[in-house]
């Protein structure tokens, strides 16, 4: 008796030897490989959909992240570069200057024996229009993308640093400032735009804020300025005007976000107004910069009117002066009347278009392309070769514990550039 027969546990764990897929005769290319294949490129697809917006929601969350650090270091160094304190700011009043009766002579030809008259004018008052504040608010210019304000709203828990500019760009690391309105605390209307979505979704709760609500803004000068909110409405793309509209007597602030949220079919603005009580001085209007869409849209300079004269009698040569018996005729005195100036905002030198970011639709960016490739092309090696690795050691595991890591960051900056072909406001 041989001692297998003897003893069977000695044939426990001597079964034949695992075949692995390596060992296995290829599969017929019948119907059931293209549907098997087929089906395996719609699950990759599914899931490379999944995790691109998982990239959208928490990828670029992270950017943004990243990108506010940097910027608090920037503006806490504006902030210390200033001093403790901004230095003190004039502002123009309003005067007012009275002018006093006065008694003009008459030219009088009269009957004999009439007594002489006299014309009087009502005393008047002339009131000047207040002017832009002659304010040295000591504001760095900024350059596209850099600090220039902090955003806090307590309503919505909301404290963010504001970059300068609103391109695709700019808003990935934060709100982001028109560049064609003025700093918020200044005469005229500042807008500011952020993501509600995506890039951290700083204006994702901006539909919460109701009348009375608070914004306060602080400017790289130490400069702050609280703002009241007054209300909001939703807009098309194209209403611009609800940030080119500016009033240049007054201190505004314009919020702009896409709405419904997950689309940038409309935008969502909200009005505020400066609290003078509560704010710093309020400084000349500053334009860094314009807009490709739509230039801000304020009043010129009103010109002096002519003086004005009323009309007097006028002779006929020849002709003598018809007069009543009793009558006098008076010469009226003449007034010259002169606008009062509208003040317009200082505009900086712009060299740069300022493209707000929300009105790009898809594949807005064609420089994504060539990068899209590239990426593609890395993941694509990255595959080929966990596929080699798994088949030399006929070990799966081996293959994708070698490519994992390195496709996940190929991936990762694959996604980054076709997020590029995506409208901004998703």
């Amino acid at each position: 008796m041989s001692d297998a027969a003897a003893n069977p546990w000695a044939r426990v764990g001597r079964g034949p030897k695992r075949r692995t897929r390596w060992d296995r005769p290829a599969p017929p290319h019948d119907w059931r490989f293209f549907v098997g294949w087929t089906g395996r490129v719609l699950i990759i697809t599914g899931l490379l959909m999944f995790l691109f917006v998982g990239y959208q929601l928490w990828g670029t969350g992270i950017e943004t992240a990243r990108a506010q650090n940097r910027l608090e270091n920037e503006f806490e160094q504006l902030l210390a570069a200033q001093g403790d304190a901004p230095p003190p700011a004039t502002a123009s009043t309003t005067t007012t200057t009275a002018v006093p009766a006065t008694t003009v002579p008459a030219v009088v030809d009269t009957v004999p024996g009439a007594e002489p008259t006299t014309t009087t004018t009502p005393p008047t008052t002339t009131t000047t229009v207040p002017t832009v504040p002659a304010a040295e608010q000591n504001l760095p210019t900024p350059e596209r993308g850099d600090a220039m304000a902090r955003l806090v709203i307590p309503r919505i828990n909301l404290n963010w640093l504001v970059v300068s500019g609103v391109s695709r760009s700019d808003l990935k690391q934060g709100p982001g400032h028109f560049r064609d309105t003025p700093f918020p605390g200044q005469l005229g209307n500042a807008a500011i735009a952020g993501h509600r979505t995506t890039s951290g979704a700083p204006f994702s709760n901006l539909d919460e804020l109701a009348p009375g609500d608070d914004v306060e803004v602080t400017l790289a000068n130490g400069e702050q300025y609280v703002f009241v909110v007054t209300g909001s409405e939703v807009v098309t793309p194209s209403d611009y005007h609800v940030i080119s509209n500016s009033d240049p007597t007054r201190a505004t602030l314009t919020l702009v976000t896409c709405t419904p949220e997950w689309t940038s079919t409309h935008r969502l603005i909200v009005y505020a107004d400066l609290d003078p009580a509560r704010s710093g001085v309020v400084g000349e209007p500053i334009i860094t910069g314009t807009s490709e869409e739509a230039e801000i849209d304020v009043p010129d300079t009103a010109a002096p009117a002519p003086a004005t004269t009323a009309p007097t009698p006028t002779s006929v040569p020849g002709s003598t002066p018809a007069t009543v018996p009793g009558s006098t005729v008076a010469t009226v005195a003449t007034v010259a009347t002169t606008a009062a100036p509208v003040p317009t905002p200082t505009a900086a030198p712009a060299d740069h278009d300022d493209t707000d970011a929300f009105s790009e639709g898809w594949f807005a960016d064609s420089a994504a392309w060539p990068q899209i490739a590239l990426w593609g092309a890395i993941l694509a090696a990255f595959v080929t070769g966990g596929w080699w690795l798994a088949r030399f050691f006929k070990r799966e595991w081996v293959g994708v514990l070698a490519a994992f890591v390195p496709f996940t960051v190929a991936l990762y900056f694959f996604f980054q550039n076709v997020n590029r072909l995506l409208p901004a406001g998703l």
